[in-house]
């Protein structure tokens, strides 16, 4: 079996066309995926340009260096990691703090287990936890030991005290 010189010319050829028109497509993607990995990497367009410029330029040893020279997070997992940060000292400011040693303490604490410094009080009728400063339990309303009970109850009671009052005093200036 005789090949044709001619056949083998074009097959050649073909082929020819083909890798190339292959090494320009990969050239031409590779360019287009630096330059969408740099925008997700970086603000900066000068550092964009200047990455996407290096893959054009130099083709495989560009992105060789791209891949060595990039930074290794995106925008997004920065921006993610910024927020799991925050969440963390939020929730460690959240935390209250003992008034006598400035430990963190938990809320359902009555005593710092550290300085053994008071916290919290029970409400003597539902026995939740109220706070030191509390004159009325905000769970059922029962005010607390020791705390000043008003004598009026009403503003209407305080008038008609005050009424009372004047009316007194008018009879006894007559």
């Amino acid at each position: 079996m005789i090949l044709d010189p001619t056949f083998v010319s074009n097959l050649l050829l073909v082929l020819t066309g083909f890798g190339g028109a292959f090494l320009a497509a990969l050239w031409v993607s590779l360019i287009v995926w630096t330059y969408r990995d740099i925008r997700t990497r970086a603000r900066d367009p000068l550092a964009q340009t200047l990455a996407t410029l290096l893959v054009a330029v130099l083709t495989l040893p560009g992105i060789l260096v791209y891949l060595i020279l990039r930074p290794p997070r995106t925008l997004e997992e920065d921006y993610q990691k910024t927020l799991e940060e925050e969440a963390l000292l939020q929730a460690l400011e959240d935390l209250p703090l003992c008034p006598g040693c400035e430990r963190r303490v938990k809320d359902d604490w009555q005593v710092c287990p550290n300085c053994h410094t008071r916290l919290k009080k029970n409400c003597e009728n539902c026995d939740r936890l109220m706070e030191l400063p509390w004159n009325i339990c905000p769970y059922c309303g029962t005010p607390a030991a020791g705390a000043k009970r008003d004598s009026a109850t009403s503003v209407d009671e305080a008038l008609r005290g005050l009424r009372m009052e004047e009316e007194e005093g008018e009879a006894e200036v007559e």
